[in-house]
């Protein structure tokens, strides 16, 4: 079977996937309540640094699909 994208394509895809996760994960935490506040939901890691590595690592997905390698050209012999 035939893969359209090369295997350092789907490397990038794996690794802004993995980028993606973790930003997510960055964002998690214990939520606020109706009866009780938690003002841990306004922490920077919640809101900046979280969803700037999830959007850093959207971009990157869209560059591992669009990305093109360079084929190597065959050396003609001068002639």
């Amino acid at each position: 079977m035939k893969y359209n994208l090369p295997k350092r394509n789907a490397l990038y895809i794996v690794i802004s996937f993995v980028i993606i996760i973790t930003g997510f994960v960055l964002m998690t935490g214990e939520p606020s309540g109706a009866t009780e506040y938690n003002p841990d939901i306004f922490s920077f890691r919640r809101i900046t640094v979280g969803p700037m590595i999830s959007l850093l690592g959207f971009v990157l997905m869209v560059f591992a699909i669009l990305y093109r390698p360079k084929k190597k050209e065959e050396k003609q012999p001068n002639e």
